[in-house]
C-alpha cells in the first residue's frame, strides 16, 4: 500500500506556500518553512510546523539557493518538497537534485520539466503529436538578421520569446523591422536575468487572441485527465490579472477539442502531476498550442471553485504515487469563477511595483468568496520578490453574478500602506467589452489605457495612519532566534503584532 508523506518542505514564500500549508494540513501531513531574512515575520513562516532560515533576502542567497533548501528539508526529516511556482518550481536541474538526494519532488519528472521548459521544443512535440501551433522558428538564434529575415518570411508584427522563459519575462513585441535590434537585445538581456539563459526565438504574433489553458492532472500510472479551462485573457506586461472559467468563448465542442489535444500534448512529454497546457484562441476560433506550464499556476484556485477539486492535495497524492481518484471521473464545471491577483502595484501608474509596510489590512469575506493571501497587518513588501500579495476569487451561479460579487468583494478589500491596482480591476470588471465577454490580450492597452484609480478617501488615509502608530514591531522581534536555530514560531508570534494595553475592566 502506498503511503504519504512524513513531512513536506516548501520551497516557496507569500501565498503560495500558505496555500500548500493548507493542502498538507488536509491530509495530515507535517509542513517545514523556509524563510529569508525579509521574511522572518512573514505569514507563510509562521503557519508551518517547523521554519528554517536559508539566507539574505536576494533570491539567489535564499529561495534559489539548492544547497540550502535542500539542507534544510535534509535537517528536517522531510521526505517531500513541494515547490509551489515561481523560484525552482519549473527548474529540472533542481528537480534532479532532490531525486539525487532521495527527497521527492512533488511535481513532473526532470526530463519532461526540460521538454515542456524549452519553448522551442515543446512546439516541435507539440506539433509531432497533432497539435497546432502559432508559426515560429524551430530554433533559437543569437543573430539578430537570422531574426530578421525569419520576421520578413512570416510578416510583422512578430513577438520575441525567451526559449526558457515565462511571465512574460524576455517577451518583446515587434511591428517592424525597425524596433528589431533594440527588441533582440532587452529580450536577450531580461531573459538572461530572469532565468540565467538569453536564449530567444521568434513567432508570429496573434492579433487580437484570447489567452485560454487547460489544467491537467497525470498520475504515475499512465492516466491523465483535464479540469477543463481558464480565460487568462486580462493582462499587463505579458501577465495575467484576471483569471475566469469558463471561457464565454468555448462551446461544448471546441472545449472538447482543445481539452483532447492538451492532453495530447501532456502525453507527448510523458508528464505526470499537475500542469497546464495554454493556448491561443483566434477570432475565428482556431486555436494554437503557446506553451506547458509544469507547475501549478498562480490562478488554480478557480478550477478549484468550479469542479470542487483541491490541486494541491492531488498534486501530492500523485508525487506519492497513487493513481487518480473515482472523484475525478465525470467532472463538469459548476457556476463560474472570477480570480483577481491583488499586486503591491499602482494601476495609475503602468502597474509599476509599490513597495512599504501593510498598516491595515482586511480581507472581503462572504458566501463564494476566497482569499489566498500571503500578508497580514504589518507585512513588509519588498523589491526582492514577485509583488503578489494575494488572490481574491468568488465563484457564483453564472458569470453575471460572479462579476458583481467581485467588485462588491474588491470594494470591500481594505489595504493601506502599499498601493494595490483594485480600482483599476474594478474598472476593467464594470467595462461594457468585459461584461460582453470579449476580453482579448490587449484589452487593457485598447479599452483603458487612459484610466484613472480612485484617491485614497480622508477615512482611508486615517486609517493607514492610526495602523502606523498601533504597530510597534521592534527589530530585536524580528531579528531574534529566527536568524539561529530553526524552530516553531511561538504561540505569541502567531498573534501578529500585539501589545498589552493598560486599561483592563
Amino acid at each position: 500500500m502506498t503511503t504519504l508523506f512524513k513531512k513536506i518542505l516548501i520551497a516557496n514564500r507569500s501565498e503560495i506556500a500558505v496555500r500548500v500549508i493548507h493542502g498538507c494540513r488536509t491530509l495530515g501531513i507535517a509542513t517545514v518553512a523556509v524563510y529569508s531574512d525579509a521574511d522572518v515575520r512573514s505569514k507563510h513562516r509562521l503557519l508551518a510546523d517547523e521554519s528554517v532560515p536559508i539566507g539574505a533576502a536576494p533570491p539567489l542567497e535564499s529561495y534559489l539557493n539548492f544547497d540550502k533548501i535542500i539542507g534544510a528539508a535534509k535537517s528536517t526529516g522531510c521526505d517531500g518538497l513541494h515547490p509551489g511556482y515561481g523560484f525552482l518550481a519549473e527548474n529540472a536541474a533542481f528537480a534532479e537534485r532532490c531525486r539525487q538526494e532521495k527527497i521527492k519532488f512533488i511535481g513532473p519528472s526532470p526530463a519532461s520539466m526540460r521538454l515542456m521548459g524549452d519553448k522551442v521544443a515543446s512546439r516541435l512535440a507539440a506539433a509531432k503529436a497533432g497539435v497546432p501551433i502559432v508559426p515560429g522558428m524551430e530554433a533559437t538564434s543569437d543573430d539578430v538578421k537570422a531574426l530578421g529575415k525569419f520576421a520578413k518570411e512570416i510578416g510583422y508584427p512578430v513577438l520575441i520569446k525567451a526559449s526558457a522563459g515565462g511571465g512574460g519575462k524576455g517577451m518583446r513585441i515587434v511591428n517592424s523591422e525597425k524596433e528589431l535590434p533594440d527588441a533582440f537585445e532587452g529580450a536577450r538581456r531580461e531573459a538572461m536575468k530572469a532565468f540565467a539563459d538569453d536564449r530567444i526565438y521568434l513567432e508570429k504574433l496573434l492579433v487580437n487572441p484570447r489567452h485560454i489553458e487547460f489544467q491537467i492532472l497525470a498520475d504515475e500510472h499512465g492516466h491523465c485527465i483535464h479540469l477543463f479551462e481558464r480565460e487568462c485573457s486580462i493582462q499587463r506586461r505579458h501577465q495575467k490579472i484576471i483569471e475566469e472559467t469558463p471561457s464565454i468563448a468555448l462551446n461544448p465542442d471546441l472545449r472538447h477539442r482543445m481539452g483532447t489535444d492538451a492532453i495530447k500534448v501532456a502525453q507527448a512529454a510523458a508528464y505526470t502531476n499537475a500542469g497546464t497546457v495554454e493556448f491561443l484562441l483566434d477570432e475565428k476560433g482556431k486555436y494554437y498550442f503557446l506553451e506547458m506550464n509544469t507547475r501549478l499556476q498562480v490562478e488554480h484556485p478557480i478550477t478549484e471553485m468550479v469542479t470542487g477539486v483541491d490541486l494541491v492535495v492531488e498534486q501530492i497524492q500523485i508525487a506519492a504515487g497513487l493513481k487518480l481518484g473515482d472523484n475525478l471521473t465525470n467532472l463538469s464545471q459548476q457556476g463560474h469563477a472570477i480570480e483577481c491577483r491583488i499586486y503591491a502595484e499602482d494601476g495609475d501608474n503602468n502597474f509599476l511595483p509599490s513597495t512599504g509596510q501593510v498598516f491595515f489590512y482586511r480581507e472581503p469575506s462572504g458566501p463564494g468568496i476566497r482569499v489566498d493571501s500571503g500578508v497580514t497587518n504589518g507585512s513588509e513588501v519588498t523589491i526582492d520578490y514577485d509583488p503578489i500579495m494575494a488572490k481574491l476569487i468568488v465563484h457564483a451561479p453564472d458569470r453575471t453574478s460572479a462579476i458583481a460579487k467581485m467588485i462588491d468583494a474588491l470594494n470591500n478589500y481594505k489595504i493601506l500602506g502599499v498601493k494595490t491596482p483594485r480600482h483599476s480591476l474594478v474598472n476593467i470588471l464594470n467595462h461594457p467589452e468585459f461584461l460582453k465577454g470579449k476580453t482579448f490580450t490587449n484589452f487593457i492597452q485598447k479599452n483603458l489605457s487612459n484610466r484613472s484609480n480612485n484617491t485614497q478617501s480622508t477615512k482611508e488615509i486615517a486609517a493607514a495612519a492610526a495602523s502606523a502608530l498601533a504597530l510597534t514591531i521592534s527589530q530585536s522581534r524580528k531579528n531574534d532566534a529566527a536568524r539561529g536555530k530553526r524552530s516553531a514560531p511561538s504561540p505569541w508570534e502567531t498573534l501578529g503584532d500585539w501589545s498589552i494595553g493598560r486599561n483592563f475592566k
